[in-house]
């Protein structure tokens, strides 16, 4: 029997539960618009802001990630981010992933995930091809969606979504995801606080 690869991880910030429960009733909402079947819609437990996904990561490169992680952390300061719009990626035309955006009217969440992707370059984890794009993903097509996918995108397109609350961004957390039958569980490896965060 081959030997596990590693631990499957990715670098992201929680979400509020009342966040959750608005993401549910509009994911609920979606798959009633929806072709059914068509997409695989994310449960609000699982949904996160992820910063850096890092695939399986030997259980040895876990610790100097966790180092580098609290120092990134301790040097940003606490903040909020607003959560509205909808949309699809690449395009409503063509739909992959359907998503809920994140307005980052600051630019402190692009800084931190830029230190952050910066960083565990530099520890061997290899930069993201595609820029930072802040969403919360809430479903995925299903490979034999097919001819369904134009009226996912219609419901997408026809679907404004307004503010949907803020997410306060105080730690930034490396989670583990084990992949089940019935869909990933993350657990939570490291919670590193940002500054100001007793």
């Amino acid at each position: 029997m081959p030997a596990p690869k590693g631990v499957r991880s990715f670098v992201a910030v929680d979400l509020p539960a009342d966040l959750r429960a608005r993401l549910r009733g509009l994911g609920q909402e979606l798959e009633r618009r929806s072709p059914p079947g068509s997409v695989r819609w994310a449960r609000p437990e699982g949904i996160h802001l992820t910063l850096k996904f890092l695939g399986d990561v030997p259980a040895a490169e876990l610790p100097p990630i966790s180092e580098f992680l609290a120092g990134a952390a301790r040097r940003s300061p606490a903040f909020r981010v607003s959560v509205a719009g909808l949309g699809c990626f690449p395009n409503v035309r063509r739909p992959r992933i359907v998503w809920v955006g994140v307005e980052d009217s600051t630019g402190a969440l692009r800084r931190l995930q830029a230190e952050i992707e910066a960083g565990l370059e530099r520890l061997g984890h290899p930069k993201e091809d595609r820029p930072f794009s802040p969403h919360l993903t809430l479903g995925r097509l299903r490979q034999e969606a097919g001819g369904a996918a134009p009226d996912v995108g219609a419901a997408v397109e026809s679907s404004p979504v307004p503010s949907l609350g803020e997410i306060p961004v105080q730690t930034v957390c490396l989670f583990r995801s084990d992949l089940r039958p019935g869909g990933a569980v993350y657990s939570v490896q490291g919670q590193f606080p940002l500054e100001g965060q007793t």
